[in-house]
C-alpha cells in the first residue's frame, strides 16, 4: 500500500530528446501579441487555420491545470459536471430565435439527409432541454450543471491567438431555480466561485457591470483581466463604480421648461460651404459667424450619423422569413464618435453597419455631411406629402444628452447649409434615445462616484441572470408545492478556459520567453545537462529520478548534441519556474539551481532537491 501511494505521488519526467515539441527562434508571421508569439514559439500550440489551433503536449498540461482549478471551485458550490456534443440540431435554436440572431458568426452545416445542424457557440438550449427531460417538480430544484467544452464562432477577424479564436474551450454552467430569490443565491455562489478561480489562477481581475446582449436576461457582470491588448474597454471611478463601456449610462443634463425654451432665439439657416465635417464646421462658424463671449466648439454641434440595421426573423415567424434592413439616423454631440460596441449592444440582436455610398443613393433626401433632424423621424412624418416617400420612414435616435432646451448647430438637409440655434423639444424631437456615443475619460460616473477612467481588459468570465427567457421558449416548467406549473428561472455563467491560458501567458513573460506560475507550469523543474562527458548525463539522470520521486514534474534536456546556449534559450522560452543545470561545476560536486527569472546559485549535488523545494515554496 505504501509503495502504491509512493508511486502515485511520483512526478512526470519529460525528456526533450523525445518530447513532441519544436521551439522557434523567430516570431510567427501572423502573431500580433506576446502571448500568441510565445505560445507558438515555445511549442505549446500550433496554428491549424485562422483562429484554430492544435494543442501540443506542453500546452495541454497547462490547460489541464487550469481546468482542474475550475472544476474544483465549481464542484465546491455543488455544481455537477455534464458534457454535451458540440454538433447540435437546428430546432432548439430556432425555437429561441438564435438560429437567426447569431447571424454569420454561427457555423451551420447539413448532414447527408439535408438536416440542419450547428457547431455550438453556447449551450443554453441544450441545458434547458436536459433539465426539462429529467425534472418535473420544485423538489428537484435548485440544480446547477456545468461542462468544459469546445465552442465555435465564425469570427470575422480572429486575432491575438487564443484571445479571439473560432474554436475555443469554455466552462459554461447553468443554474435552475424555482424563483428569482433562488436565482439570486445561485448567482452569488457563482460570483464568489469565479473570484476564487481567478485568485487561484493568479490573474488580476476587475468585476464590471455588463450588457446581456444576445444572451438576454437582467443582471450581467463581466470578469476582466486588465491588459493593454484587451478587446474590452471598461471604466472605473474613484468611488468604486466599474462597468464595461457598453453598459455605461450617460449622466443626463437637466431639461429646460417650456417657458425657458420659449425665450430662446429662433433657429437660423446659414451657408457653410464645404463644411461637411465637424472640424470644418466649427472652424467655419468661428470665422464667419462668431458669437459673443464664447467660441463655437464641437460640443455645440449635433452630428447625425447614418447606419443600416438588419433585423433577423423573430421567433415564431415561418422558416425562410426575410431579413429586414432599414436606415437609422443617430444624433450625437459633435465632439464624440459612435462606439461600435456600444451601438451593437444597444441594438442587439440586430446587425448594424455604417451606411455606404450605395445606401445614400437609395435615400437621396439624406444629404451626406449636412443631415439635420428637422425632416427625420417624427418631423419627417409631418413633412411627407400624401403618397410620397419622405424621411418619415427613417427612424431617428439621439444621445441622452440631447434633452429639451439644448441648442445645436446641425445640418439643414441642404448641401453647404447648417441650422444654428436648433432647439431640442421645440424645433425637433426624436423617436427615442440610444447609448451609442463613446465614453470619454473624465465623464461623470452614473452613480455620482466621480470622473471615469478608461482601461482595457480581456474578458475572462461573464455571468448572467437569464431569468425565464429560455425556459419559456422551450417549455421548462415544474410543478410547485400547490401542484401548479411554474416556469423555471435560470442563470448562465461562462469562463473562457483557453482565453485564461492566453491571459496568463500575456501576464507572465519577459523578453526571453514565458514565465509560468509554479502551480500552472507544465513542470516545476527544467533540468539541463551540459557537457560531453557521460558523468554529466549520469548525474543528471540520477537527479531526474530523485526529483520525480519527490513528486515534482520535470522537463529534462538530455539532448546530447545540442549546445548549452540553445538549451539555455529553450529553458527561458518554455518558462518552467526552476532551472537546474548540471555542467562544469559537477567536477567540484556542484550544480546550479535558479529561478527562471532570477540569479543562480551553485549547491552540492546532494542538496539540489532541498534547494529546488525551497525555491518552489
Amino acid at each position: 500500500m505504501n509503495m502504491a501511494m509512493s508511486s502515485a505521488a511520483r512526478g512526470d519526467l519529460m525528456r526533450l530528446s523525445n518530447l513532441f515539441v519544436r521551439t522557434l527562434r523567430e516570431d510567427p508571421a501572423d502573431a500580433e501579441v506576446d502571448s500568441h508569439k510565445l505560445l507558438v514559439r515555445a511549442g505549446y500550440i500550433r496554428r491549424a487555420a485562422p483562429g484554430i489551433y492544435t494543442w501540443l503536449p506542453l500546452g495541454l498540461k497547462v490547460l489541464a491545470r487550469i481546468e482542474k482549478i475550475v472544476r474544483q471551485e465549481m464542484d465546491a458550490i455543488g455544481a455537477q459536471e455534464v458534457h454535451f456534443p458540440a454538433l447540435l440540431p437546428r430546432e432548439p435554436y430556432e425555437v429561441t430565435g438564435r438560429w437567426d440572431e447569431y447571424g454569420p458568426t454561427l457555423f451551420r452545416l447539413q448532414d447527408r439527409k439535408k438536416a440542419d445542424y450547428l457547431l455550438a457557440p453556447t449551450h443554453e438550449e441544450m441545458f434547458t432541454l436536459l433539465v426539462k427531460d429529467l425534472y418535473t417538480s420544485y423538489k428537484d430544484l435548485p440544480v446547477t450543471l456545468y461542462q468544459i467544452q469546445t465552442k465555435y464562432r465564425d469570427e470575422a477577424r480572429p486575432r491575438a491567438g487564443l484571445i479571439r479564436g473560432r474554436e475555443f474551450i469554455m466552462k459554461d454552467s447553468y443554474s435552475f431555480d424555482i424563483d428569482d430569490a433562488g436565482l439570486d443565491v445561485s448567482y452569488q455562489k457563482h460570483r464568489e466561485a469565479y473570484e476564487k478561480i481567478f485568485q487561484r489562477l493568479g490573474l488580476e481581475y476587475v468585476i464590471v457591470s455588463a450588457m446581456s446582449g444576445a444572451m438576454g436576461g437582467s443582471r450581467s457582470e463581466e470578469f476582466l483581466s486588465p491588459s493593454p491588448i484587451g478587446e474590452d474597454t471598461f471604466v472605473k471611478s474613484p468611488g468604486g463604480y466599474a462597468a464595461n463601456a457598453e453598459a455605461v449610462t450617460t449622466v443626463v443634463p437637466a431639461a429646460l421648461t417650456e417657458s425657458e425654451i420659449a425665450g430662446l432665439p429662433a433657429p437660423e439657416v446659414k451657408a457653410t460651404p464645404g463644411a461637411a465635417s465637424i472640424a470644418d464646421l466649427v472652424a467655419f462658424a468661428n470665422a464667419n459667424y462668431p458669437r459673443a463671449g464664447k467660441s463655437w466648439e464641437a460640443t455645440d454641434t449635433l452630428k447625425n450619423v447614418v447606419f443600416m440595421v438588419e433585423t433577423p426573423p423573430q421567433p415564431g415567424q415561418p422558416a425562410g422569413a426575410k431579413v429586414v434592413e432599414f436606415p437609422l439616423v443617430i444624433g450625437i454631440p459633435g465632439d464624440r464618435e459612435i462606439d461600435p460596441k456600444r451601438l451593437e449592444a444597444a441594438l442587439a440582436p440586430a446587425a448594424v453597419r455604417p451606411a455606404e455610398a450605395a445606401d445614400f443613393a437609395k435615400y437621396p433626401a439624406l444629404v451626406r455631411g449636412f443631415i439635420g433632424p428637422q425632416a427625420i423621424g417624427p418631423q419627417g412624418a409631418k413633412l411627407a406629402e400624401p403618397g410620397q416617400f419622405g424621411l418619415s420612414a427613417i427612424p431617428y435616435l439621439v444621445d441622452p444628452r440631447v434633452v429639451a432646451g439644448t441648442a445645436w448647430i446641425s445640418g439643414a438637409n441642404l448641401a453647404d447649409q447648417h441650422v444654428f440655434g436648433l432647439v431640442a423639444g421645440r424645433d425637433f424631437t426624436a423617436d427615442g434615445t440610444i447609448e451609442a456615443a463613446e465614453v470619454k475619460p473624465g465623464d461623470p460616473a452614473p452613480d455620482g462616484s466621480g470622473p471615469l477612467e478608461l482601461a482595457r481588459g480581456i474578458e475572462m468570465g461573464h455571468i448572467f441572470q437569464l431569468g425565464q427567457k429560455y425556459a419559456k421558449a422551450l417549455g421548462l416548467n415544474v410543478l410547485d408545492e400547490n401542484g401548479k406549473a411554474r416556469t423555471v428561472t435560470m442563470g448562465s455563467y461562462g469562463i473562457g478556459v483557453t482565453r485564461a491560458l492566453a491571459a496568463l501567458a500575456e501576464a507572465n513573460h519577459d523578453d526571453k520567453g514565458l514565465a509560468w506560475p509554479v502551480h500552472l507550469a507544465p513542470a516545476q523543474v527544467h533540468l539541463i545537462a551540459t557537457g560531453k562527458g557521460t558523468e554529466v548525463f549520469d548525474a543528471a539522470n540520477s537527479l531526474a529520478d530523485e526529483l520525480i520521486a519527490a513528486g515534482l514534474d520535470v522537463i529534462y534536456d538530455d539532448r546530447p548534441k545540442v549546445s548549452p546556449g540553445v538549451k539555455f534559450a529553450d529553458a527561458e522560452l518554455l518558462g518552467v519556474p526552476v532551472i537546474v543545470v548540471v555542467g562544469r561545476g559537477l567536477k567540484d560536486g556542484l550544480v546550479e539551481v535558479r529561478l527562471r527569472a532570477g540569479a543562480g546559485a551553485e549547491v552540492p549535488l546532494s542538496e539540489v532537491l532541498t534547494a529546488v523545494q525551497s525555491l518552489l515554496t
